[in-house]
């Protein structure tokens, strides 16, 4: 059985996110699926395989992280849609079917893929007691990302408090579902991004997520208001970084990026 490592939200190798992508006929028992997520020890493996012609969608696809399955995640869904692009298992927009609903990958001429994503519908909330301690950083503002991340978003003073941060990850476990997003505006637009953020998801066995794109999902709505623009670009600012264009459509996100596929091998369990 073929798996491949895709780094995510990048154009080139050893950046991004990566994820484990396989191609299946049909989805394993659940137990399989998580052993596997546990051996590629990457934020998620995405498990997709073909569906009958004629139906809403293309493909069905779920996402494992080492610890547990998600309901929804950005990154390896760029990465299942790079390799059914690239090997020629799918040809032109793929519609995944989800924890989420149906998702749509869309390759670019430029190599790019938009994925179309729910927009997170952002509730605000007060900082919980303790979280500016455990995250070393005041909180501006605080919202509630909703249901399909279960995220808290919290703004800080600027970029270089984003950079700076060094939480407590055991601590930040106990105020959110999945993790916590932080943000600020960006020092320097010229530089090529309008935001920046860092996401810690300790509850699903991610200390530090390298790039997020179903975070982007509640970063485009809380920027774009901020900034008066639907178009944006953010940039993920992790040890390997990765830059992530959004477009906010309403009820909808479009959430765009490169992927490049850096092993190709073979599963033998």
């Amino acid at each position: 059985m073929r798996i491949r490592i895709v780094d995510a939200f990048t154009d080139r190798p050893f950046a991004g996110n990566p994820a484990g992508v396989l191609l299946l006929d049909s989805f394993p028992d659940d137990a399989w699926l998580q052993n596997v997520a546990v051996e590629v020890n990457h934020a998620e493996t995405a498990f997709t395989h073909p569906l009958p012609a004629g139906g809403e969608a293309d493909w069905a696809l779920r996402w494992f992280t080492p610890t547990t399955e998600v309901a929804l995640c950005g990154h390896a869904t760029l990465a299942a849609a790079h390799v059914l692009h690239t090997t020629g298992a799918h040809r032109g927009p793929v519609r995944f079917t989800t924890r989420s609903g149906v998702l749509v990958a869309t390759p670019g001429d430029d190599g790019s893929i938009t994925l179309d994503f729910p927009t997170a519908p952002l509730t605000p909330v007060a900082a919980p007691n303790g979280v500016a301690e455990a995250l070393g950083a005041e909180p501006l503002a605080t919202f509630d990302t909703g249901p399909n991340t279960g995220d808290l978003l919290i703004e800080v003073a600027d970029e270089g408090t984003v950079l700076g941060l060094t939480p407590d990850h055991k601590a930040l476990a106990r105020y959110s579902k999945r993790g916590i997003i932080t943000t600020a505006r960006a020092e320097d637009p010229s530089r090529g991004y309008d935001f920046v953020s860092r996401c810690f998801f300790p509850n699903v066995g991610i200390d530090e997520d390298p790039v997020t794109g179903s975070a982007h999902t509640a970063l485009a709505p809380f920027w774009s208001e901020r900034l008066g623009r639907t178009t944006l670009t953010g940039l993920q600012a992790s040890p390997r970084s990765g830059l992530v264009r959004t477009e906010l459509r309403g009820e909808r996100t479009l959430l765009t990026g490169h992927a490049v596929t850096v092993v190709d091998g073979e599963l033998l369990a």
